[in-house]
């Protein structure tokens, strides 16, 4: 079973030397069949996909088969050409590697070099000529990579990370360029050593770049002109190298904006350059690919130069007028909604967008969506220009125990929380919708109101008519019965009378006698 490992290693060497040689050949045919001067106007006259947007800055003519400029923060692309193009990344592929090491790893780790880490790394690649069983820090490690490229460095590294061999590393990065919003990548390898498997477009690479760069050190450590390694217990020599990249601080074209870089170079990828480089606010990514030397230091400045002289930044929340959350209920809390009421939305302060400086703000185009991957964000405003994306904002929700809302102003920040000229604005409800809302529900309510009364009325009245016809049925008849009672007694005297006046004719005169 060991025999056979063995021979399987052997066997996977020795083929990828040779799909290695095969690239070279096809390439070195490939450059003798076409000549440089050639290569060179081919690529030139390819199409600048940004400078066929409407109004859209014309940007420069550059060598490079593929190649993008791309603003760090908001990920708007200002410049386009073959972006989507699937290329051969080189040693490029070290700043995802890095990446990775700088996410998953303390820098005071150690990195053994194992057999294979030395082994499989070509004698005449980079490399600091360091020896199986050696070990430094994964700082050093991490300086070996991107000042001097070194390939055996990077087999060391994904080894520390995997525990297992370097081949294992590859679906990590695979893994994580996807988290990061890469479409057409595929990566084998830790190096960017030559493989028909390894690939990469200048928009993804750009997208690992924007992580890249955002992390503090691994910039510090991609604009750095000299690798020191001292000697150490786990490693014997003092190894001092020094960086080839032209556009670091002391080289031929040292660039004073530069935040960092690195470059790459096999003769299938030909040359290829990540860089960024920031000024004036703008946080500007460039890559190209596949091109020619001093090509690629040439159009890496130009695009530089193209993106800081013609874009600019606008921050959303000091420049957004028109958008207001009509459609979504009311976002406010409290009781008082013209006093003393508080928001519980507001736009983020440190969101903006880029333009070109001949536009304005008003002229972007803005679409909301509710569908947010944090937890503090209610929604996600995007803007486009001419239908190119140029950044978001987010509406978070407010925590109103820092912000009042008032009417004369925006917001009313407390001093020792947010300085006075961090406002906050706040998105707020349509007042006149609110009041129209308002004067409908009371309109209803009156209504109602006049009808419960009329139907009270009505019932009442009804219930009083009745109320007296009962009781005049009631009262009628003790009526008849009294009248009815007098003319019998009338007639009765009647009768009595005449009965008396009868009798008394009867009746002898008793007095008659004594005349």
């Amino acid at each position: 079973m060991k025999y056979s490992n063995l021979l399987y290693k052997i066997f996977a060497r020795i083929s990828g030397l040779f799909l290695a040689a095969v690239v070279a050949v096809n390439s070195t045919v490939k450059v003798q069949a076409e000549t440089l001067e050639e290569r060179i106007a081919n690529q030139q006259a390819m199409t600048i996909d940004s400078n066929r947007v409407e109004d859209w800055p014309q940007g420069p003519v550059v060598t490079a088969e593929a190649a993008i400029l791309m603003e760090a923060d908001t990920g708007t692309i200002l410049y386009s050409k073959n972006v989507h193009q699937q290329e051969y990344p080189a040693s490029c592929t070290k700043i995802l590697t890095c990446l990775i090491a700088a996410e998953q790893c303390e820098l005071d780790e150690m990195v053994y070099m194992s057999h294979d880490a030395i082994y499989d790394t070509p004698r005449d690649s980079n490399h600091i000529a360091l020896d199986e069983g050696e070990a430094i820090t994964m700082e050093q490690a991490l300086s070996a990579i991107l000042i001097r490229s070194a390939n055996e460095v990077s087999f060391g590294v994904a080894e520390h990370i995997t525990g297992t061999g370097w081949e294992d590393f590859a679906a990590l990065m695979n893994e994580r360029a996807k988290e990061l919003g890469c479409l057409n990548s595929n990566f084998v390898n830790p190096n960017g050593l030559p493989d028909e498997n390894h690939y990469t477009t200048a928009y993804d690479l750009a997208t690992i770049a924007r992580a890249f760069f955002a992390n503090e050190m691994l910039s510090k450590l991609s604009r750095t002109t000299k690798l020191d390694i001292p000697a150490s217990d786990t490693q014997p020599d003092h190894i001092i190298e020094h960086t080839k990249n032209q556009l670091l601080p002391g080289q031929q074209r040292a660039y004073e904006y530069l935040v960092g870089s690195k470059t790459g170079y096999t003769n299938a990828a030909r040359h290829c350059l990540v860089s960024c480089a920031e000024k004036d606010g703008l946080k500007l990514i460039c890559v190209v690919l596949k091109d020619e030397s001093p090509a690629y230091y040439e159009d890496t400045l130009a695009l530089f130069e193209y993106g800081f002289s013609n874009f600019t930044t606008f921050n959303v929340s000091q420049s957004e007028t028109k958008y207001n959350i009509d459609d979504t209920g009311l976002f406010y809390s409290d009781n008082d909604i013209f006093g003393s009421s508080k928001p519980l939305l507001s736009l983020n302060t440190e969101d903006f967008i880029v333009l070109p400086r001949t536009a304005s703000f008003g002229e972007t185009v803005s679409t909301i969506s509710y569908e947010t991957a944090k937890e503090d964000q209610a929604a996600l405003i995007t803007y486009t220009w001419n239908g190119v994306e140029v950044g978001t904002a987010s509406v978070d929700f407010v925590d109103n125990s820092e912000v009042v809302f008032d009417f004369d102003s925006p917001v009313q920040v407390p001093e020792e929380t947010v300085p006075e000229e961090e406002e906050r604005p706040v998105i707020f409800i349509n007042v006149v919708k609110v009041i129209l809302f308002i004067v409908l529900l009371l309109a209803v309510g009156a209504f109602l109101l006049l009808l419960f009364l009329f139907i009270r009325n009505f019932i009442s009245q009804r219930s009083a008519n009745n109320r007296r016809r009962r009781r005049r049925r009631r009262s009628s008849t003790p009526y008849r019965n009294v009248n009815v009672s007098m003319e019998q007694r009338r007639r009765q005297n009647i009768r009595n009378a005449r009965n008396r006046r009868r009798r008394s004719r009867r009746k002898p005169n008793r007095f008659r006698d004594y005349d």
